[in-house]
């Protein structure tokens, strides 16, 4: 678990790289950054509650949208699209397991409007060195856990974010630059569509 540990730590560290010196990001700004947030995509490294890394691309079109596309040796898949979430298991030949969308911490950054200025969804708010991080929980359904949303500034950008669901378990998603301002076919989200192509 050593080595897991210190690439964490490596990547965690590149992903924040900043001049030493920054001011906490107000609400309004982050709000405004994913609200001007249309199309992007980044390459990613996913750091799993057991230590184990993956790494992929993803592709976000706001609203409601995302796909994560795992490389080898995973090359599993997860949709975001129509309110629901898909998760195709490349080790399975089952369907992919679907849920609700709005039972994801991930919802709360894909809405049409984003207001982190609402204090009932923001349960934490702070800055540490180059970094501002927010904590973000539905507050009606704490039980489907929540996403800290880590940025630097000038400009504000999206770096990394930790998921912690309902069991506690966390899920770090470090991000590469985020390509913005492409276009993408609706295709690249289907849910219906990538079960056709993969026989189901």
């Amino acid at each position: 678990m050593k080595p897991v540990r210190n690439i964490l730590a490596l990547a965690l560290s590149l992903a924040i790289a900043a001049p030493a010196m920054a001011e906490k990001l107000p609400l309004a700004a982050i709000s405004s950054y994913f609200n001007s947030m249309a199309t992007a995509e980044a390459e990613f490294t996913q750091i799993n509650d057991d230590g184990s890394l993956s790494i992929g691309r993803i592709f976000i079109r706001r609203p409601g949208r995302i796909r994560f596309e795992y490389k080898p040796p995973d090359e599993s898949l997860v949709l975001a699209n129509g309110g629901q979430v898909a998760v195709f298991d490349s080790r399975s030949n089952q369907p992919p397991e679907r849920f609700p969308l709005n039972r994801t911490p991930l919802s709360l950054i894909l809405a049409r409007n984003v207001n982190l200025e609402n204090a009932d969804m923001v349960v934490g708010h702070t800055e540490d060195g180059p970094a501002t991080s927010v904590i973000v929980q539905d507050p009606k359904h704490p039980e489907y856990g929540s996403i800290q949303l880590i940025f630097t500034a000038n400009p504000v950008a999206l770096r990394q974010w930790v998921v912690t669901d309902g069991s506690g378990q966390k899920t770090t998603v470090v991000l590469g630059e985020f390509e913005r301002g492409r276009s993408y076919r609706s295709r690249l989200f289907s849910i219906r569509s990538e079960m056709s192509d993969r026989g189901f």
